[in-house]
């Protein structure tokens, strides 16, 4: 048994908080310490078990003897709260990043990722060796380094599951071909860690890879058994491949939400120990259903705890609150990591600085906030907390543009946000003022002003452009129907425009400028939706320019040539946004005034969020 004080586990989700040198950081111990007291155990981040393995520059690493200080000091804070420490051990073979220099690449095969990636060299005999060796080394490691638990990566992609999946494996030899051959080497994993520590240890699978020829359940219930007769502790439940299948990898919000809970149950229902579930397990009634219909051993939850490090504490009603949402938008977590800056997260702008305290104000200010947007609202709350009195501004409806977020197909989890913003507000007895906000009044009444007015729709001049909508189109009342639709910019907002459309049966034609459809958005979304668009048969526009409409009929240029759309019953415009910000030139000089947010610089929510809580912490 793995004797935990609960059944949670933080799932293991990466960082990207080092140094490069994979040496735990102080960055590395306040996340994991700050997420620690309510959890049964905690998985840090991949361990890289070779310098040239690596899956990000600033991957945490347990490759030599020099790493073990800092993980020593990793599992103490952690133990401090009688939470588990759980080391998980991967090798991404052909994954290994290839934009990293020394890194290099081995598999079972010689057929590069999917999705692209190094050409791998196919492993001989001593390969084989020496990656198992590597295991057992890491999980000595892991030993002197104070950890409990060892889980062992064999799905996702990662080298063994190159090794079980027929559809990477093409190998004649031993170690390919049937069932019993494909399994042969991560069992030889298994058995040399087994034999080279006492420790219990875990093994992550992919119930399913979601291809065709991939790993399949019924391969992955008979394996389960194998590893049970093996004396493995429990099986860690997932699906996907990062190679083949990222969003079930990620457990994207474009994905239907439960399919790997279904996967755990049908290896659980066949072994007698204990099996994880995990998968976008975002909610109380999430767990309900997992712990009811499922009955659930452990659950694993990860981005969750990125977005709110008090989930479960929330859950066992040990912290006071409503937890904030998670969206599975991956634009945060996985972005952030993608982009070199380590995990952040859309809605919890403290994620990754939680070694910056957010502390009371030496001068309590009565401050206004001009603007209900998400930027906004996350400065009210951030003022408040810091102990300012706070009046937050907003004419129309709080959330602002992002009340049209949730209304695409697949983004439906968006919608839980600006709730969520405006039960804080309303917990927090922060004073709503439904008018529109005039300088002299603010001069007259407050210490300080934050405007966070957003932006306002570009509108290009084009000859006989006179009726057409925006991104409101997408609301219930303006959503039409087997309509030929033209949408005149392509970028994040066209993009989603084009999605809701589609499943009315709109026939969609969407132009752009220059070339990259659904620019600036995440990249799971946006591979998903131009996926969508293509099946769809959407029609994509580049290089082109509108010039004039005259009727139902849009005169366009494109590559130099005249075009025309013909038939065109409705008009749609998202080309570009501009900040709107009507009082700072009034106030400036004035009073302390600080621009946030669209209104200071047309970015993402992202950037609001993180903008509207930095602002506040400074005043």
């Amino acid at each position: 048994m793995l004797s935990l004080k609960n059944q949670f586990i933080f799932a293991p989700v990466k960082t990207g908080y080092s140094d490069g040198s994979g040496i735990v950081t102080e960055k590395h111990l306040a996340f994991y310490e700050r997420r620690a007291p309510y959890l049964g155990a905690i998985t840090p981040e991949p361990f890289y078990l070779d310098k040239g393995l690596r899956e990000l520059p600033a991957q945490m690493g347990i490759d030599d003897d020099d790493k073990i200080e800092g993980l020593k000091n990793l599992t103490g804070i952690i133990h401090r709260f009688d939470t588990k420490v759980i080391a998980h051990l991967s090798h991404p073979g052909r994954m290994a990043n290839p934009i990293i220099p020394g890194n290099y690449y081995i598999s079972s095969t010689d057929k590069p990722c999917e999705n692209g990636g190094a050409v791998p060299r196919r492993m001989n005999t001593d390969d084989i060796k020496n990656v198992i060796d590597l295991f057992v080394e890491g999980a000595i490691r892991a030993v002197k380094a104070g950890f409990d638990i060892i889980e062992l990566q064999f799905g996702h992609g990662y080298l063994p599951a190159q090794f079980i999946s027929p559809f990477v494996n093409d190998r004649i030899d031993e170690y390919g071909g049937s069932f019993e051959n494909r399994i042969k080497f991560p069992l030889e994993i298994l058995k040399a860690v087994q034999d080279s520590i006492k420790m219990p240890v875990i093994i992550r699978i992919s119930g399913d890879e979601m291809i065709p020829e991939g790993i399949k359940l019924p391969e992955m219930i008979n394996f389960s058994k194998i590893l049970e007769s093996k004396g493995v502790h429990a099986i860690h439940v997932s699906a996907g491949s990062v190679c083949s299948t990222p969003p079930w990898f990620f457990q994207h919000m474009f994905i239907k939400k439960g399919k790997t809970w279904g996967m755990a149950r049908a290896i659980q229902e066949k072994i007698n120990i204990p099996v994880i579930f995990v998968g976008r397990i975002n909610r109380f009634d999430d767990i309900e259903k997992i712990k009811k219909e499922y009955s659930a051993d452990y659950i694993a939850i990860g981005r969750a705890f990125v977005a709110d490090p008090d989930f479960i504490g929330k859950y066992f009603s040990e912290v006071k609150g409503q937890i904030r949402p998670c969206l599975a938008c991956e634009q945060g977590c996985l972005g952030g990591v993608r982009a070199g800056q380590g995990l952040k997260c859309l809605v919890n702008p403290e994620a990754g600085k939680e070694t910056e305290k957010v502390v009371l104000a030496k001068k309590i200010k009565k401050c206004a906030v001009i603007g209900g947007g998400l930027a906004g609202m996350q400065a009210a709350l951030t003022l408040k907390t810091r102990g300012h009195k706070i009046d937050l501004y907003e004419k129309d409806k709080l959330g602002g543009q992002f009340n049209l977020a949730h209304l695409t197909p697949h983004k439906k989890s968006m919608g839980s946000l600006i709730p969520y913003y405006i039960n804080e507000l309303e917990d927090r007895k922060i004073k709503i003022i439904n008018k529109e906000a005039t300088s002299s009044e603010l001069m007259s009444k407050y210490d300080c002003v934050i405007l966070a007015t957003g932006s306002k729709p570009a509108i290009p001049e084009i000859q006989g452009l006179n009726k057409f909508y925006w991104a409101d189109i997408m609301r219930e009342e303006n959503l039409p129907s087997d309509k030929k639709v033209l949408i005149i910019g392509g970028g994040l907002i066209g993009v989603d425009i084009a999605t809701a459309l589609i499943p009315k049966n709109n026939k969609v034609i969407i132009v752009k400028r220059t070339t990259d459809f659904g620019e600036d958005m995440e990249m799971i979304s946006k591979n998903l939706s131009l996926k969508m668009m293509k099946e769809k048969e959407t029609i994509f526009s580049d290089h082109t320019n509108i010039k004039r409409i005259e009727g139902n009929t849009v005169y366009a240029e494109r590559h130099g040539e005249l075009i025309t759309f013909d038939d065109i019953d409705i008009i749609v415009v998202s080309t570009s946004m501009n900040s709107y910000n009507p009082l700072e030139d009034e106030l400036k000089g004035k009073i302390p005034v600080y621009v946030i947010g669209d209104a200071k610089k047309v970015g993402n929510v992202q950037n609001a969020i993180r903008e509207g809580y930095e602002t506040a912490r400074s005043i």
